[in-house]
């Protein structure tokens, strides 16, 4: 006889738990980066960019809930909070690159949603961390819906 313990054996079971696992970290990576970049280099927050938030910091919250034990239904709850964060996202990129004319925004007081805080290697916006944060959430959350429902 062995005593020797075998690893787990890891099965398609396993899938949709560790997509939701993976969205989540984007999730809290987005948050936190957020907060970083608000608190800490204390920069300006526009309207839109509070309207993002909005719906990423409760995905940190929300997605754990479905986690443990773990419930594909979760999906339901944080996809129209990632879908929603994704259209603000957009239209705040399309608003950054110019294609949405400045007077269209809902930013009429304080920090212009157009305005550009930091610009990472010529093309890299805080909307667009903020989109491609949303897409890959957005993504992790389908597959996830995917795996599970088979």
């Amino acid at each position: 006889m062995s005593n020797s313990k075998q690893a787990p054996v890891r099965t398609r079971d396993d899938m949709p738990w560790w997509l939701i696992f993976g969205a989540w970290l984007v999730a809290s990576a987005s948050t936190l980066g957020a907060l970083f970049f608000g608190e800490v280099m204390n920069l300006p927050t526009c309207v839109l960019c509070w309207y993002q938030r909005i719906f990423m910091f409760p995905l940190v919250l929300v997605l754990p809930v479905g986690m443990f034990p773990f419930d594909h239904k979760v999906v339901r709850y944080a996809l129209p909070l990632a879908s929603l964060g994704w259209l603000v996202a957009a239209f705040h990129v399309l608003l950054v690159a110019g294609v949405i004319p400045e007077s269209t925004t809902p930013c009429t007081q304080g920090v212009p949603c157009s305005e550009q805080v930091i610009e990472w290697f010529g093309f890299v916006t805080i909307p667009l961390l903020s989109l491609v944060a949303f897409s890959a959430v957005i993504a992790l959350l389908v597959m996830a819906y995917l795996r599970g429902s088979r």
